[in-house]
């Protein structure tokens, strides 16, 4: 089933990156893991997952050199997404933040650079850093996350804010606020949305209906709530796992095909919002 190439996402610049990708919040934060969290990135990369998301704060910056490992001498293979905390998030701080995050990823770009959540910056001033980081060509592309649709409309109001290339949130299938507005608002405007916590953390994986549908196309529960999400235009989506069989798990939800039944039946056992909904956060 893994040869079944995985769908792609097209940034607002024209790149195409896989669809489906791989997380990394909770790495680097026990070397006894270590190991095991390397070989699973370096799995899906030779899977085809090849979009790593990581951040600085994903075990104070342990994440970021688990990710340099693993990409060693495959940089030119992978598409690295990494965040800025909020409160380095000013003119130099941004640029001080990110040159941090180069060094424990080992490498001189980072492909894609998102404000991890809004702080007490003002938006024109992070912009403006991640314009210089992106002319010094230490960034390809810069984006937020944690953003609802009125955060959005404020950032594209500020210079160069139309530039964003992206946000992303919390969405998955108990999740699903974001489809009332700032879902397709994002679509309508070409800005792709990241979905982390894919599968709520496992909270999920043991609801019934979803077990049915995942025994009725000889499926996981996790691969159909990841086809859910690929389901979606414009939408990535960022898996964590440090285990190489789940990786390949992972990867096989891609080839499921599952009917308009059983979507209907997900649609009533995780129902869609019928009205707005504040953002949700992890």
């Amino acid at each position: 089933m893994q040869d079944d190439p995985i769908p792609t996402v097209k940034f607002p610049n024209g790149a195409e990156v896989p669809a489906l990708g791989q997380g990394t919040w909770a790495m680097g934060e026990d070397a006894g893991y270590a190991k095991a969290e390397i070989e699973s990135l370096k799995a899906g990369i030779d899977l085809g997952m090849t979009l790593i998301d990581t951040a600085e704060m994903y075990g104070d910056g342990g994440a970021e050199e688990i990710v340099g490992q693993a990409i060693k001498g495959r940089r030119d293979e992978v598409f690295i997404v990494s965040k800025v905390y909020p409160w380095n998030a000013s003119l130099k701080g941004t640029v001080e933040a990110c040159e941090n995050s180069l060094e424990r990823l080992g490498t001189d770009r980072i492909d894609l650079y998102l404000l991890h959540w809004r702080g007490n910056y003002p938006l024109a001033e992070t912009v403006e850093a991640f314009e210089t980081l992106k002319a010094a060509g230490k960034i390809g592309a810069w984006g937020v996350s944690n953003f609802d649709t009125d955060d959005m409309q404020e950032l594209l109001r500020v210079p160069d804010g139309a530039n964003v290339a992206a946000n992303q949130v919390l969405y998955n299938l108990s999740r699903r606020g974001v489809e009332f507005d700032l879902l397709p608002w994002c679509q309508s405007r070409n800005i792709p949305i990241m979905a982390y916590s894919p599968i709520e953390q496992g909270r999920i994986l043991h609801h019934p209906e979803l077990i049915r549908i995942a025994k009725a196309n000889q499926a996981t529960p996790a691969q159909v709530a990841l086809a859910f999400l690929l389901e979606r235009d414009g939408v990535f989506v960022i898996p964590k796992t440090s285990n190489v069989e789940r990786v390949r798990e992972n990867r096989d939800c891609v080839s499921l095909d599952i009917t308009d039944e059983d979507w209907k039946a997900l649609d009533a056992a995780f129902p869609p919002p019928t009205g707005k909904r504040s953002l949700e956060m992890l």
